[in-house]
C-alpha cells in the first residue's frame, strides 16, 4: 500500500507501525507540501490516503497550533464514518512496534529503502518534487499561454501575491513567476517558516497586512494572499478592493467557461456551505445548474464530486475549489480569477460591480466570539433553538429605523447527503427573512480556551448595491443581537458572556 506522508514524518524520532501495513511512503521535498498538492498526489499515486501535519491558517511554531489530518484515497478529508472507525480501532491496539533507527533524508529526491521486518521488503520512502505534479495538473485546467500574456505580455497587469511564509511560496515562485512571467518581486513572504514569521497565516484583511498595505497606492491591479497550507485565498483588486469569498465563488461560477477545463467537462453542479452567502444560489438559478447547500466542511463537497454531481464549490471562510482535487485550493482560485480577467479585460472591481448589477448584492460579514465558556455557549444555542423553532416565531417582523424584516423560515440546519443519504443534524441555527436575507448562529467548536460562537449576517439588496458594507448590515446586525438576547426570559446565561 502507498500512503502520502506528513511534512515532518522523516524528522520524527519514532515511527509507529500498528494495525496497517504500509509499503511505500511519499513525502514532499524538504518535508513540505501544500494541502492541494497532497490531494493531487494521493490521486495521482492512487495512495490509500495521506497524513497532513498542519497549522492551517492558525499561528504555528513550537507554541502554536499543530493539527493532524487524514485524507482518504479520493484525496479529500476523511468523512466522520472513517474517523469514527479509526477511533474505534485505536481503542483496541495492544502494542506498537517502533523503528528508532529510521532516518529519512528529506533533502534528496528519489527513493530510500528500509527493512522494517514486515511483509514489505523493502519499505520504501520516496521524496518527490511537490510542485511539479501539481503544476502539471493546473496546466491541464487553465490556458497558461493566455495567463502568461496577461501577466507578462505587452499590456500585462501588475499583481502582488503574499504567501504569508506558508508552504505555498515555492508554488507561487515556480508557477506564477518562473513559468507565467511575473516579476520576482511580485511574490512576497515566499520562504516557508515553521512559525510563519511570527504572524498568523490567515488570508484575511486583518492578518495579510503586508499585502493590504502594498495594494493601497494603486500600483498593483490584482492581489492575493494564501494561508499556511495553501488551501485558502483572499482576492483583492486595485487599491485593495476586497472580494468576499462568497462573491468570489459566485463570480467564478458566472464566468466558469473562461476556464478551459470546464469547457471540456461541462458543469455538473455548484455548492456552498450553509453559512456562505446566497450569491452563488442566484447564479445557479440563472444558469439552471443544480445548487447544493451543505454543512461546513470540505468532506461534504468531496462526496458530491466523487458522485459526479459537483464541479465548483466554496465556503465563506476563504475556501474555493473545483473537482480537480478534493480540497479547497488557493492557487487554483487565483488562476481562476486571472483567467476571468484575461478573458474579460476588466479590472477586479469592474467584474464584481457588473456581477452585482446583474444579480444584486449580498452584503455579508461574520462576527466571531472566541474563548467563550463552553457550557454558557451551549446553553445559549439551546435556548436560541427553542426560541426560533417555536411556531410563533415565523412571520414575526423586526424593524430597525426604516427597514422591516419578516421571518419566513427558522430552523436548525439539517443536511441529508444526496449520495449516501447520511444525515448531519444541528449544523447551525438559520433565520431566513422574506427578502432572502439571513442570520445564522453557529457553535464552531472548542479549544483549550473555550468555544467559538459565530454569527453570520447575509443581507441581500437588489438596488442599493454600491453602499458601505457595515452601514448596510447594521440593521440586520442589530436584529441578530436582539434575537440572541430574547432568550433571557428562560433564565439561562446569555450572550453577555460573549465579549
Amino acid at each position: 500500500m502507498d500512503v502520502l506522508g506528513p511534512a515532518l514524518l522523516g524528522q520524527l524520532k519514532h515511527t509507529c507501525v500498528t494495525f496497517l501495513q504500509i509499503g511505500r511512503l511519499v513525502i514532499g521535498h524538504h518535508g513540505i507540501m501544500s494541502t492541494p498538492a497532497i490531494s493531487c498526489l494521493i490521486r495521482k499515486h492512487k495512495a490509500i490516503g495521506g497524513i497532513v501535519l498542519t497549522a492551517s491558517h492558525n499561528p504555528g511554531g513550537p507554541d502554536g497550533v499543530f493539527g493532524i489530518k487524514f485524507n482518504t484515497a479520493n484525496g479529500g478529508p476523511a468523512t466522520e464514518a472513517v474517523t469514527n472507525k479509526i477511533f474505534q480501532i485505536s481503542r483496541t491496539i495492544e502494542e506498537c512496534a517502533f523503528c528508532p533507527g529510521l532516518r529519512v533524508d528529506l533533502k534528496s529526491l528519489g527513493k530510500q529503502a528500509f527493512d522494517l521486518e514486515n511483509k514489505f521488503k523493502p519499505f520504501t520512502v520516496e521524496i518527490v518534487d511537490p510542485v511539479e505534479s501539481y503544476a502539471n495538473l493546473l496546466r491541464n485546467i487553465f490556458d497558461f499561454a493566455a495567463l502568461k500574456e496577461l501577466l507578462s505580455g505587452q499590456n500585462h497587469i501588475s499583481i502582488r501575491l503574499d504567501a504569508m511564509h506558508g508552504v505555498v511560496g515555492p508554488y507561487v515562485k515556480r508557477i506564477l513567476c518562473e513559468e507565467l512571467g511575473c516579476p520576482a518581486n511580485s511574490a512576497i513572504n515566499c520562504v516557508p517558516l515553521e512559525d510563519f514569521g511570527g504572524q498568523q497565516p490567515d488570508p484575511h484583511l486583518m492578518y495579510a497586512t503586508d499585502l493590504v498595505d502594498s495594494m493601497t497606492d494603486g500600483q498593483y491591479d490584482f492581489g492575493a494572499a494564501f494561508d499556511g497550507d495553501g488551501d485558502r485565498n483572499m482576492i483583492l483588486g486595485k487599491r485593495g478592493f476586497f472580494v468576499t469569498p462568497s462573491d468570489s465563488v459566485a463570480v467564478i461560477a458566472d464566468n466558469i467557461f473562461c476556464i478551459p477545463y470546464f469547457q471540456r467537462t461541462g458543469v455538473r453542479g455548484f455548492a456552498r456551505s450553509m453559512p456562505t452567502s446566497t450569491a452563488l444560489d442566484r447564479v445557479a438559478k440563472a444558469t439552471k445548474i443544480e445548487l447544493y447547500e451543505t454543512p461546513t466542511g470540505w468532506k461534504f463537497f468531496g462526496t458530491l464530486m466523487d458522485a459526479g454531481m459537483l464541479s465548483l464549490c466554496g465556503e465563506e471562510s476563504f475556501g474555493t475549489g473545483g473537482d480537480h482535487i478534493r480540497e479547497k485550493d488557493g492557487l487554483w482560485a487565483v488562476l481562476a480569477w486571472l483567467s476571468i480577467l484575461s478573458t474579460r479585460r476588466q479590472s477586479v472591481e469592474d467584474v464584481l460591480k457588473d456581477h452585482w448589477l446583474k444579480y444584486g448584492r449580498n452584503y455579508f460579514t461574520r462576527y466571531d466570539y472566541e474563548n467563550v465558556d463552553i457550557d454558557a455557549a451551549c446553553d445559549m444555542m439551546e435556548d436560541l433553538e427553542i426560541l426560533i423553532t417555536d411556531k410563533s416565531f415565523v412571520k414575526q417582523r423586526f424593524a430597525v429605523e426604516d427597514k422591516i424584516f419578516q421571518v419566513e423560515k427558522a430552523d436548525n440546519f439539517e443536511y441529508t447527503d444526496p449520495v449516501d443519504s447520511t444525515i448531519s443534524r444541528s449544523q447551525g441555527l438559520r433565520i431566513i427573512f422574506s427578502d432572502g436575507s439571513r442570520i445564522i448562529y453557529r457553535l464552531s467548536g472548542t479549544g483549550t480556551d473555550g468555544a467559538t460562537v459565530r454569527i453570520y449576517i447575509d443581507s441581500f439588496e437588489k438596488e442599493l448595491i454600491f453602499e458601505d458594507t457595515q452601514v448596510m448590515l447594521a440593521p440586520l446586525a442589530t436584529i441578530a443581537l436582539k434575537i440572541s438576547q430574547l432568550h433571557h426570559r428562560t433564565g439561562r446565561r446569555g450572550p453577555s458572556v460573549i465579549t
